[in-house]
């Protein structure tokens, strides 16, 4: 089998217009701007970039439009967005907005045929399904409204019926590695991606450039979401006033450093590796 070029996707979480980021999907830090990091990032190697509203499940809506419209504009890689997309009329209006993907978890849960239906109207390839998987007691279950509430459904055969009803992609999330830098959890990203014939992103543990090499040299994904890799570095180069709002200790404490990080060094030391990506 031939290699595969493998996407490097940073994932910008957003609640009340800033970018935060969690542990666990939990414990949110506010970092800054979120456009000014989706700007970045384009101009500095990624493949794609995905906006997600973090609390939009739990509020039932997604106040991401006004992101999307203008980062859009000077975005020429593909741009994904979700959060609470429930309806066919709001992946319209993302799409409109300039979007070229939507990210679908509750609502995917809640009703399959949502799924079904949205491929058809809007192609296969336009609609990514979020598979949260939560390992608790060496048993794995699925999660939504941002992994606050717990499904008794395995989350390998979950990939495979979102896929059977029009997914173009899944997009998987391990609740226990996520923000940790501990490392992916390889055994639930391989049974996926073996599991399933469309791309699996995998998301959730990136500490390290080895972990990023591990998930995808030893999985069947076609690419790797990464954010508190890439996030804590480059948020010291901004110029960010802190809201009066939100847990911001960390950016009155942050040093303004050269980035440690960075998503071209990340490709570097892929491509070093045998790794295919697109520089």
């Amino acid at each position: 089998m031939a290699k595969k070029f493998i996407r490097i996707i940073p994932k910008l979480d957003i609640k009340n217009g800033l970018l935060i980021k969690g542990i666990n999907l939990e414990g949110l830090r506010v970092l800054g701007d979120p456009y000014k990091f989706a700007n970045y990032y384009y101009k500095n190697g990624a493949d794609e970039i995905y906006y997600v509203d973090n609390v939009a499940s739990l509020y039932g809506t997604n106040n991401l439009s006004k992101f999307v419209s203008k980062t859009a504009k000077n975005l020429f890689i593909p741009l994904s967005v979700g959060g609470g997309i429930r309806s066919i009329k709001e992946i319209e209006n993302f799409l409109k907005s300039g979007a070229d993907k939507v990210c679908v978890n509750s609502a995917a849960i809640e009703n399959i045929n949502f799924i079904k239906q949205a491929s058809r109207i809007f192609g296969s390839s336009t609609i990514t399904c979020i598979v949260e998987a939560l390992n608790y007691d060496g048993n794995y279950f699925i999660t939504k409204e941002n992994g606050r509430d717990v499904i008794k459904i395995n989350p390998i055969d979950w990939s495979k019926r979102l896929e059977d009803n029009g997914a173009g992609e899944i997009f998987l999330t391990s609740v226990n590695k996520e923000g940790l830098k501990k490392g992916f959890d390889i055994f639930i990203t391989k049974k996926v991606s073996k599991n399933v014939r469309i791309p699996v992103i995998a998301h959730g543990g990136a500490g390290s450039y080895e972990d990023i090499y591990n998930v995808i040299n030893k999985t069947n994904i076609s690419g790797v979401s990464i954010s508190g890799l890439i996030h804590y570095d480059i948020c010291s180069i901004f110029s960010f006033k802190s809201p009066k709002v939100g847990n911001n200790d960390f950016l009155k404490n942050q040093k303004k450093i050269k980035p440690l990080n960075s998503l071209i060094k990340i490709k570097k030391y892929l491509s070093s590796r045998g790794i295919l990506v697109r520089t």
